[in-house]
């Protein structure tokens, strides 16, 4: 049941099962939209135990046991082996998929690239990239339709050629975009194979087509890789992008460099959590905030005066634009639900956890968790303005993991996305076409399954900086 009242807008969600699901049901909702596997008791309770054919698994929304997994005995709990599966397609060797040893290196090499110094340095490119797609837009004409969750993910690709991968990503971005769509459509699958630990070496349905996507992205990455190392044949000192940093940046303790499939499986990671994750953040702003008349009016009216100084630190002015980010980064988590799994026996509030057992924590469940949130199903933006934020419990809100692991590059992730936003909605109307059926849908990132049609037009305003 929504936790509503009625002036609120409540934006749509699967139903949940009331009771709990048998095994095959279980399975028929998980390959259809895992959002559908969380039944009503897991928003009112801190923990829940459930039964798995070849293990316990625990469903974990108390503050204090997420703590205890993710921050304080977190190396008693890595990743399981379904989680391992999924990021294993192309990403075996990146920041996002090793552990121990490899992982601490790699973290130290990656790291001076998301300094405070440097993410706010990409400012005035984010800006050029949400300014040419307003000048695509406005060549469309008044009222043309687009599909806003389509152009969001081609956007922020763009902020990566002009950002992260200074060379440019080659190719075709509409090509990439498919392709990257393609690929989170199958890895993100979990089937009968998994929750029945059958190893990853044994093909899943779809491993066909995933190695064809891989081979695609195999070839345009090692271009990209070709290009810059020719380039620096010619010139002493190329572009300071992450590129450079990965082919010529030591591990600071160590000296040791990344190694040639080190380098591939962490750009692709850039390539698909870099800008899935943000494409999928910025469609779902748009969404909500049209269906908000008073919050898209603040963000325009705040949009309309900061955009006029396009400093390093517009991206810290825009407080309302990053409130609307935050509050749609709790209704729609990027990564839905994470998993780990108990080296060694363990407690998790008043329950005993065996060695090799489950465990669970959804964002999409936690932060509409009814023990945590007022209204937790609203659009409330106004839950993450600075006078109220401090309210918000600590493990209460994971849009970008906690711990150790919490994501890299989260800080350029919040500013491209504010800094978009603001442009977009400063310069369009944006107005949801009648028939459109917007629903999320989990594969791997939180999409809209249907896209996101609109129809925009181009605002009445002064001329840009």
């Amino acid at each position: 049941m929504l936790q509503c009242h009625e002036a609120d807008y409540c934006p749509p969600v699967p139903q949940p099962p009331q009771g709990r699901l048998g095994f095959v049901a279980l399975l028929t909702r998980l390959r259809r939209n895992p959002l559908e596997c969380w039944s009503e008791d897991l928003f009112r309770e801190p923990i829940v135990k459930l039964r798995l054919p070849f293990t316990d698994a625990f469903v974990v929304h108390d503050p204090g046991a997420i703590k205890r997994v993710l921050l304080d005995h977190s190396k008693n709990y890595p990743k399981d082996a379904i989680q391992r599966r999924i990021l294993s397609s192309g990403l075996s060797d990146g920041l996002l998929s090793v552990e121990g040893e490899r992982w601490e290196m790699q973290r130290r090499t990656l790291a001076p690239i998301f300094a405070r110094r440097t993410v706010t340095s990409f400012t005035m490119p984010m800006l050029i990239a949400a300014n040419e797609l307003s000048a695509k837009w406005t060549t469309m004409g008044s009222g043309a339709t687009v599909d806003v969750a389509a152009d969001m993910t081609l956007v922020t690709l763009n902020v990566l050629a002009l950002t992260i991968f200074s060379d440019g990503i080659g190719g075709d971005l509409d090509e990439f975009r498919m392709a990257m769509n393609a690929y989170f459509s199958v890895i993100g699958r979990i089937g009968a194979l998994d929750l029945l630990g059958v190893p990853k070496y044994v093909p899943r349905p779809g491993h066909r087509r995933l190695r064809a996507t891989m081979a695609y992205f195999e070839a345009v990455i090692d271009k990209i890789i070709d290009t810059r190392c020719r380039g620096r044949a010619v010139h002493a000192k190329g572009p300071d992008d992450l590129l450079a940093l990965l082919l010529r940046s030591p591990d600071p303790a160590t000296g040791r460099q990344l190694s040639q499939r080190e380098i591939r499986s962490n750009i692709l990671t850039f390539l698909s959590a870099g800008h899935e994750t943000t494409a999928n953040t910025l469609a779902w702003s748009i969404f909500l905030l049209s269906q908000s008349p008073e919050w898209r009016a603040r963000v325009m009216a705040e949009a309309e005066r900061e955009l006029n100084n396009p400093a390093d630190d517009l991206a810290d002015r825009l407080i309302v634009t990053k409130a609307v980010i935050e509050e749609a980064l709790r209704l729609y988590p990027p990564i839905a639900a994470l998993s780990r799994m108990a080296r060694e026996a363990d407690r998790l509030g008043d329950l005993a956890v065996g060695a090799g057992s489950l465990i669970v924590i959804a964002p999409y469940v936690l932060h509409r968790h009814r023990m945590l949130w007022d209204r937790s199903d609203a659009f409330d933006p106004s839950r993450f303005l600075p006078e109220a934020r401090g309210a918000i419990p600590r493990f209460a809100y994971l849009p970008f993991g906690v711990g150790p692991r919490t994501c890299i590059g989260s800080s350029f992730a919040l500013q491209e996305a504010a800094i978009v936003l603001a442009v977009l909605i400063r310069d369009f109307d944006m107005r949801l076409l009648p028939h459109a059926d917007v629903q999320p849908l989990q594969r791997i990132t939180l999409r809209p399954a249907h896209g996101l049609p609109m129809a925009i037009s181009r605002r009445a305003t002064q001329r840009r900086p």
